[in-house]
């Protein structure tokens, strides 16, 4: 049975990843936050507007026990994701963990280029952004950390680096 669980701060990659890990290895690929879209019947955003950051994170606590129970699975978690309850404790239990860690710089370019909508950076102009990111990683980094691996992405901006990020997970894995 293998489980790997993907951690990071938004726009790590971790979507990115799983996605291209999955197609390399056959394991059905979870991003938490689709699940959760997906079983609740609402968006992030939604869930964040009606019930707010604190009835999102109970909601994804259940979420992430759900999806972490499947076998043989990649998984992608919310930034904030190991960083609640006893999350990150948790998913150390549960699979192989590796942390894809990046500079604020290069998070601020990702997240920059996204399409998707962010909840906690939404109304932020580029400044406020670039500033919260570096408060929330130096609030994070501690759990982040914890996981049983970590994979620099720092320069991981085409397709090329992409496959050389899976190359590097599944050797750290021996998968």
């Amino acid at each position: 049975m293998k489980r790997i669980i993907l951690i990071g701060y938004m726009g790590s990659g971790k979507t990115t990843i799983g996605k291209a890990l999955s197609k390399e290895t056959g394991l059905p690929f979870y991003d938490l936050d689709w699940y959760i879209e997906s079983r609740m019947r609402k968006t992030v955003k939604q869930i964040f507007d009606s019930a707010g950051e604190e009835g999102f994170r109970k909601i994804e606590r259940n979420m992430l026990h759900e999806v972490a129970e499947f076998e043989n699975v990649i998984i992608s978690c919310g930034g904030g994701t190991p960083c609640f309850y006893d999350n990150m404790e948790y998913i150390n239990n549960q699979g192989d963990t590796v942390y894809l860690k990046a500079t604020p710089e290069v998070l601020y370019g990702h997240l920059k280029m996204g399409k998707s909508v962010r909840p906690l950076l939404l109304n932020k102009t580029p400044e406020e952004v670039q500033i919260f990111i570096r408060e929330q990683l130096k609030y994070r980094r501690h759990f982040y950390e914890r996981a049983k691996h970590t994979l620099d992405v720092s320069l991981m901006d085409n397709y090329e680096k992409i496959k050389f990020s899976v190359e590097n997970i599944r050797g750290i894995l021996g998968i």
